[in-house]
């Protein structure tokens, strides 16, 4: 007799008369097929056969191939009979063995490849900032920019060359993803360069040359964003360095505690100085945690999703499973007061919370970190004076303004220009170009940048570009959903919710929603770091996608095995 060793729950025993199995009552409802994909190192002196990969039974069902095995592996399908539970006398098993070498035949049918669809659509989505760069420039000084032909063939250039390395290296990916980005970012560049051109701005030196940093640090994000798309081939293989992103994680977060390389502007901790660049180093840390997140909790989901007893409604947490949530908030807690930033430890708390809740299905999960989310913000708000400024402009910009323009150290402006930019912009807005950029005299190419949309673009041009946002978030929860293992499924849910959580907590901080937290707009505001992390988040995205969307490959029938009772 020979046995498999699997993991989910799941042991299968394989001897000369058939195949049995003994299944958990857990995964006994769910199993349809199992799928093994590994070297198969037989021994008859060990009686033992092994397997490097196992995937569960229970994340796979009737309606999905099994994985793609790579060139020169073995590919393993165990077909269950039925969905009653077996017993050694049980009926008849069918095992069929294939292998995948070079002269295998494969089929991609069943999974369409949709680059010319991306293709066009990232048309599009050039054409679109090329029009808005020229419209705001007539509106400027009546005359078509000198560097809009420089421009469009920079942004189309930058676009191609992604989405040739996509059609190569992820031919089955979502096609909206990367013109999305796309996008957005090619509105930023517009925005940007349209409030270099107020003189006032520049005499103060908040903007002039902005632009074209903005469109080198683009281009630095499509390199990263490729360089992705070459080397994980497989995002599984990210699941091997669980615990190393999470040392590297606590790295970046602490860089801009070290003395002589962090630097304190604005009231918050949260750049560093590397010769003449500034880095924030959280925008990068927000994809490591979400490594080690999804790692966590894809090994640790059985034991987090058992609850001890059920209050008003809810079924709580076993207080042994605390320990996770605990810690995640001591560190939110710990980069609030170390760092003053309040946007960092917001995206950190949520995005564990939101990956929590999926892999556990727990509601009790988000109650319970929304209660220590809000506990741990009053505690600090407390005693952290900078922190108390942000809430203090919430509550009364008006009252913020007056002391900051009568000269009181402490008080900010920008709060109540924001809201102003936004009641001028109306519905449909003064146009591009035709605004007051002096209304916003600080930050209003970073953190500021959709108050400049507002009043531009109006009501409804916000809501245009918050559906772009969306969008995006909905085709990462969409490439969750389709993705065959936990691991993919769990650093999708992570990443999209991430890029969810920022766009939220700095549109509500502008909007007056919330207190103003410090972070970008992703791929609309000026800032290096941003625009490079969120295409890397992107390229992520779309790798996780495609394994998703790929087919399996067609068995060779003169291969097959067929062994029965």
């Amino acid at each position: 007799m020979k046995a498999i060793e699997a993991v989910g729950g799941l042991d299968v025993l394989i001897d000369n008369a058939g195949i049995q199995e003994e299944m958990g009552s857990h995964h006994r409802n769910h199993a349809h097929f199992l799928y093994v994909l590994g070297d198969i190192r037989g021994d008859s002196t060990a009686g033992s056969i092994g397997f490097d990969v196992v995937f569960p039974v229970q994340d796979h069902y009737r309606t999905q191939p099994p994985p793609r095995p790579l060139a020169g592996r073995a590919e393993k399908v165990i077909s269950l009979c039925g969905m009653q539970e077996a017993s050694r006398e049980g009926p008849c098993r069918t095992m069929s063995t294939t292998t995948n070498t070079s002269a295998h035949h494969t089929s991609t049918i069943g999974a369409p490849i949709r680059r010319n669809t991306e293709l066009a659509l990232l048309a599009f989505a050039v054409v679109i900032p090329v029009f808005a760069y020229a419209n705001a420039g007539l509106a400027i000084n009546n005359q078509v920019p000198s560097g809009l032909l420089s421009y469009g063939l920079g942004l189309g250039l930058l676009a191609g060359v992604a989405h040739v390395f996509v059609r190569k290296f992820a031919p089955y990916a979502d096609p909206l993803l990367l013109p999305l980005a796309t996008l957005l970012n090619g509105l930023g560049l517009v925005v940007i360069w349209r409030l270099d051109q107020s003189e006032l701005l520049q005499s103060i030196k908040q903007a002039g040359t902005a632009a074209p940093r903005q469109l080198m640090y683009t281009a630095i994000g499509i390199a990263l964003f490729v360089v992705v798309l070459i080397f994980l081939k497989d995002h599984r293989v990210l699941q091997r360095y669980t615990y190393i992103s999470m040392v590297g994680a606590l790295f970046l977060l602490l860089l801009p505690l070290v003395p002589g390389l962090g630097a304190n502007i604005y009231g918050a901790r949260i750049w560093i100085h590397v010769g003449s660049f500034s880095i924030q180093p959280g925008e990068f840390a927000k994809i490591v945690l979400a490594v080690f997140f999804a790692g966590y909790l894809m090994v640790k989901r059985d034991a987090l999703a058992l609850a001890s007893r059920r209050v008003m409604g809810l079924y709580l947490p076993r207080g042994r499973d605390l320990g996770p949530i605990l810690v995640v908030w001591f560190l939110s807690i710990l980069i609030l007061v170390f760092e003053t930033d309040l946007g960092t430890s917001l995206l950190f708390f949520g995005m564990f919370v939101i990956m929590l809740y999926v892999a556990t299905r727990r509601t009790s999960w988000i109650v319970f970190g929304l209660l220590m989310s809000a506990a741990g913000a009053v505690g600090v708000a407390c005693f952290e004076s900078h922190v108390q400024q942000r809430v203090q402009a919430w509550i009364d910009p008006m009252k913020e303004y007056i002391l900051s323009r009568q000269g009181v150290a402490g008080h900010s402006e920008q709060s109540m220009q924001a809201l102003w930019a936004f009641g001028s912009g109306g519905t449909l807005g003064t146009g591009l170009g035709q605004g007051r950029s002096d209304l916003i005299r600080f930050a209003a190419n970073s953190d500021f940048v959709l108050a400049t949309f507002g009043e531009e673009l109006g009501l409804t041009g916000i809501m245009a570009i918050l559906l772009i946002y969306g969008l995006i978030v909905e085709r990462g929860v969409r490439t969750a959903l389709a993705a065959r293992d936990p691991f993919g499924k769990l650093l999708a849910i992570g990443l999209s919710g991430a890029f969810a959580l920022q766009v939220f907590v700095v549109a509500g901080g502008v909007m007056g929603l919330i207190p103003l937290t410090g972070m970008t707009m992703p791929f609309l505001a000026y800032g290096g770091s941003s625009v490079i992390a969120n295409w890397a988040l992107v390229g992520i995205l779309i790798c996780i996608s495609h394994s998703a969307r790929r087919p399996a490959p067609a068995s060779n029938p003169d291969m097959a095995q067929v062994v029965h009772r």
